[in-house]
Parts: C-alpha cells; sequence; structure tokens
C-alpha cells in the first residue's frame, strides 16, 4: 500500500509540474484576466481530496491439507479485496488456519513479494524463507503447491500458476516436483 501512495504521489507530482508548465506557456500568450482564471481553476483542481479505493469484501476459498496430508480442504475466508485480490488471497493463505484439523502448509516467516496474472497465469513470487525453512517431504511438498495452485484457480480468469523466489525461477521446492514451468489445478488432491 505504502508503495502505491509513493507511485501516486510521483504521479501527481509530475502531472503538476506539466500543468505549471504548459500554464506557464499559457500565461505568455494570453490576457492577465484569462490567466488569473486559470490560477484559481488550478487551485481547485489541486485542493480536491485524492479518491481511494473503497476495499470491497469477499468471501474465497483458501485450501489447506487435512491433518494426514492426504487431501485438500477448502475454508472460506472473509478477505478485503481493495486493489488486488489475488494477493489478499495469497495472505488469507499465509496467515494459516486455526483449525485443528487441518495443517498450516507455508513456511514460517514466508511473505509474498509479488503476484502478477498474465494470459491465465499466474507469477507469485515469494521471499527466500518459502525455500529456506521448508521441513516437509514429497508429501509436504505436494500440499503446499497444491494449496497455492487451487487457491488461487479458484478465479476462473487463473488457470496455471508458477511460484518464483526472490523473483527468480524455482526447479522444485526440495526436488519432488518441477516448478520450472505453470502448475495446473491439482483436482486430485481436493476432497470429494
Amino acid at each position: 500500500m505504502k508503495k502505491y501512495r509513493i507511485f501516486v504521489a510521483a504521479i501527481m507530482s509530475i502531472f503538476l509540474l506539466l500543468s505549471i508548465g504548459c500554464d506557464s506557456a499559457q500565461k505568455a500568450q494570453t490576457p492577465a484576466s484569462s490567466s488569473s482564471a486559470q490560477q484559481t481553476d488550478d487551485k481547485k483542481a489541486v485542493q480536491q481530496p485524492e479518491k481511494k479505493t473503497v476495499a470491497q469484501e469477499e468471501t474465497i476459498q483458501v485450501y489447506f491439507p487435512n491433518a494426514d496430508g492426504t487431501k485438500l480442504i477448502a475454508v472460506s475466508k472473509k478477505i478485503k479485496t481493495g486493489n488486488d485480490k489475488y494477493k489478499a488471497v495469497m495472505q488469507a493463505l499465509l496467515e494459516g488456519t486455526t483449525d485443528k484439523k487441518l495443517t498450516v502448509v507455508m513456511p514460517k516467516n514466508t511473505k509474498l513479494q509479488s503476484i502478477k496474472i498474465d494470459k491465465n497465469v499466474a507469477y507469485v513470487d515469494f521471499s527466500k524463507e518459502f525455500i529456506k525453512n521448508f521441513t516437509g517431504g514429497s508429501t509436504g511438498e505436494i500440499m503446499l503447491v497444491g494449496s497455492i495452485v487451487d487457491t488461487l484457480t479458484e478465479y476462473p480468469e487463473i488457470k496455471a500458476v508458477q511460484i518464483f523466489v526472490d523473483g527468480k525461477e524455482i526447479d522444485s521446492l526440495s526436488g519432488h516436483m518441477d516448478l520450472s514451468t505453470p502448475i495446473q489445478r491439482m483436482k486430485d488432491l481436493l476432497k470429494n
């Protein structure tokens, strides 16, 4: 959110500088009375408060492994989507669950760096803790990747997910799954 505000402030500053430059050029060509009217209009434009995006609330399905690691179970969570519903749903997965019948799947201290959608593929970038703090074996790797992929592919516009760590493609998490290409929805992990 902080980066977004900085970006908006930078764009507004550039716009303001451009409008001041245009205003100066216009003053040289227009009579003084027209110029003062233009200055009043510019002040009104600058003084208008910035419109903020109102966060929408949405109920989504987040997938967590059952206690014995054989299936993924959907958990309904309410999230505030704001400008980025995909980031919000990944944050919900990172927060975990308090349900004793389910397992927290994300490695400790993992942070979401970014998420981008391009041509129906979600590119999810996690911090280095995603690999560093992963303690599971082959089942843990399948359940973790399945949780991410199946949670994001709940959105019909996402058909596959590719996982990155610190902005770099990874071949595998712990040697059990090929993560070098996007992974499609893992339906066989979902509880029937």
